[in-house]
This record gives structure tokens, sequence and C-alpha cells, in this order.
């Protein structure tokens, strides 16, 4: 299995190189550089189609330096396959519109032999959106140096928060490489009735200021560095979001970076939040996303 194909290109994005370039091109130039996070060690990002969260998306990817990046981990939710852990590509490359981008299969053979990992099967792969979602950003920002990097897709499953501080102290050494960079693929808020969850329904502010609320103290807390804190965030409120999992071993992955190097400095900070509608009475819908970075000082 050498090439996992961009098998949703034409669905949820451009499958024309000239045009997802232009998009992508645009996103970035409109997003806001934070120049206090210029050089990000890590990004959270969103994963649905690019016309409803590519701008927000831009934030994350505009804070990443593609000069220094020789490794670009993708840590993302497993939405179709059921896994307790986490999972790696078989695959040696993975394409985009743009260029395929190659894996590291010395890294993936380390991680193997930590036994903490199964193997992702192609059908599984094709099917599953988190990571691929990132996949042409990544190849966008990197196209002035696409032959000196190499990225590591990890699928992550319904991980408890004993496995996440394991997983967390597996990936911490790669934070320590100035070289590698994390993108954490996630959606915020899945609120509707077609997603199970209406948190709020009934409150007297509007339904979309209440998710806002409801997202926004989650990402204050993940911006707090704190894993047990979102943990019980996550137990309290049942928060629909999908790469909480992913979050919760970047979170992991710098607490347990930071016990190791206390003379570094870790802040992540969100740059922009958007929804995809605004939910104002319960037959409808939404999804929110949003784009952090994470600094080493």
């Amino acid at each position: 299995m050498s090439l996992r194909k961009a098998s949703h290109a034409g669905s949820w994005y451009n499958e024309s190189s000239s045009q997802l370039g232009k998009e992508l091109g645009g996103y970035l130039e409109k997003a806001t550089p934070d120049t206090a996070y210029s050089s990000a060690r890590a990004i959270i990002s969103p994963h649905a189609a690019f016309t409803y969260c590519g701008a927000t998306g831009a934030y994350g990817f505009k804070c990443i330096d593609p000069s220094t990046v020789k490794t670009v981990f993708v840590l993302g939710p497993s939405h179709h396959k059921y896994l307790t852990g986490c999972a790696l590509s078989k695959c040696k490359r993975y394409a985009t519109p743009f260029y395929n981008l190659e894996i590291d299969t010395q890294i993936i053979s380390t991680l193997h032999k930590s036994g903490m990992f199964e193997d992702f099967e192609l059908d599984d792969d094709e099917a599953e959106h988190s990571l691929e979602m990132q996949l042409p950003f990544i190849a966008k920002i990197m196209e002035g140096h696409k032959d000196n990097f190499k990225i590591v897709p990890v699928v992550v499953g319904s991980t408890d928060p004993d496995q996440e501080r394991e997983y967390g102290a597996l990936f911490a050494p790669y934070l320590a490489d100035t070289s590698v960079v994390f993108v954490i693929s996630s959606d915020f808020c899945h609120w509707g009735s077609r997603f199970r969850y209406c948190y709020g329904v009934n409150d007297s502010a509007p339904i979309w200021q209440t998710i806002t609320n409801l997202d926004k103290s989650g990402m204050d807390i993940i911006e707090s560095k704190d894993p047990g804190a979102f943990e019980e965030y996550l137990s309290k409120y049942k928060n629909t979001i999908c790469g909480r999992h992913p979050i919760g071993i970047l979170l992991n992955m710098v607490s347990s970076y930071q016990s190791n190097n206390a003379d570094k400095k870790c802040s992540i900070k969100f740059l922009d939040y958007s929804q995809s509608s605004q939910v104002t009475k319960r037959s409808d819908s939404s999804v929110s996303y949003a784009s952090a970075a994470l600094i080493i000082q």
C-alpha cells in the first residue's frame, strides 16, 4: 500500500490544484498574523469542508514557519473505525491535488515498536476525513520546501485519560525537536438534534451565543494547558468536540514536555473561531470551528 488517494477531493474541497491554490492562498492572505505565535510548534485546526472552515483554519497554518519544518505529525479523530487507542497508516504517501506528501516510515516504525499502535487499513484510511482535510493546507504552506519534509499521520480513537497521558509522554520528545510541528485536527461543538446534542436550548440567550460561550469556556481551559481541567469540562458539559482525544493527547504532551524542560515556557492561544451557522431554534444545527497555536519559548 504505497499511496492513499485524495478521496475527499472534488466533494469536500476543490480537486483542481490551481483553483484550490487560489482558495487556500486567499484564506491565508486574509488571516491576520499573530507575530507572537509565529513559528508555532503545534496548531489546532478544523477539518470540515473548506467553504465552512477554511478561513478559520488558515489562522493556525499562518503561524507555521515552513523553512524550519522537517516533520509534520497530524493527529485526527477516527469518525468511522472504532479504535480504543491510536493507529498508523500503512501507506508511504498521501496524495493531495498539489503533490504527494511523503510519510516518515522510520518514525512510523519507531512508534509501532512501542506496542501502543495498530495498523490503519487503507479502506478506513481513505474514508477518514479528519487527517485528509489538513493535507492541502500543509502542502500549500510547504510548497517551497516540498522535498524537505515528511508527515506522520496518527488516527486517534476513543482514548481514556490514562492512555492520553501515555501517548502524550510518548510524543513529548518529538515536541523538543524544533524541526517538528504537530497539527491537531478537531472541530468544536456539533449542535442540533442530528448530533444528539442540544445544550442550552432553553437558555434566555440566543442558542448560537450559548454555543459560543460553551466553546470559549473549553478553549480557555485548553489555553491553560491543564489536561485534568479539560477532562472535567468534557465530563460536565459533554461538548461534542470531535477531536477531544487528540487535544487531550496534545495537553498531556505539553505537560510531559514541561515536566522535563522546566526552563521552557509553552503557550497556547486561540486565534479564530467561527460557526457554520447561527442557531436560533431547536430545529437548526451548526458545527463550530476554532484555530489555535502553541509556541515554546
